[in-house]
C-alpha cells in the first residue's frame, strides 16, 4: 500500500488565521551552502567540501480571494511591513512547518471569465520548524 496522499485538507495560516481559500502551497525550499575545502593533498584529487550556512528558502502560496477580505488585506499589510510574521503550513496528516517570513512577492490575477487569484512568495528568516503529525 502506498504512503502517497493528495494535498486536499492542507492549510496555510498567518499566525492562527487561515489565509483565504488555498489552491496550492509550495513548502520551504531548504538549502545549504558548502565551502570547498580541497587542498593539495586531497585524496586522489577529489574535491572535499565542508557544510556551511543553511537557508530556509521560500514558500509560495496561491489563493482565491476577494481583495476586500481580511486575509488579503493582511498580506498587503505584511508586504509593507519590515518585520517577519509567523506562518504555518498544515498538511492533512497533521504535520506542519512553522516559519517566520517576509512577503517578497505578491501578485493578483483578475481574469475576465475566471476567479481572482492571488499569489504570494515568502522568504523564510531563521530556522523553519517541522513537526510530524498523527499520520491520519
Amino acid at each position: 500500500m502506498t504512503d502517497a496522499t493528495i494535498g486536499f485538507g492542507s492549510d496555510f495560516k498567518r499566525l492562527t488565521e487561515t489565509v483565504g481559500e488555498i489552491l496550492a502551497i509550495g513548502a520551504p525550499s531548504l538549502s545549504r551552502d558548502v565551502t570547498d575545502a580541497t587542498h593539495m593533498k586531497s585524496a586522489e584529487g577529489w574535491r572535499e567540501f565542508i557544510a556551511n550556512l543553511k537557508d530556509g528558502g521560500e514558500i509560495s502560496v496561491e489563493i482565491q480571494s476577494k481583495p476586500s477580505t481580511p486575509a488579503y488585506l493582511a498580506m498587503v499589510t505584511d508586504f509593507d511591513n519590515d518585520q517577519p510574521v509567523e506562518y504555518t503550513i498544515e498538511f492533512p496528516d497533521g504535520s506542519k512547518w512553522v516559519v517566520n517570513a517576509f512577503i517578497t512577492g505578491f501578485e493578483t490575477t483578475d481574469p475576465l471569465d475566471d476567479k481572482i487569484v492571488a499569489s504570494a512568495t515568502f522568504k523564510i528568516t531563521g530556522k523553519p520548524v517541522f513537526t510530524t503529525g498523527t499520520g491520519a
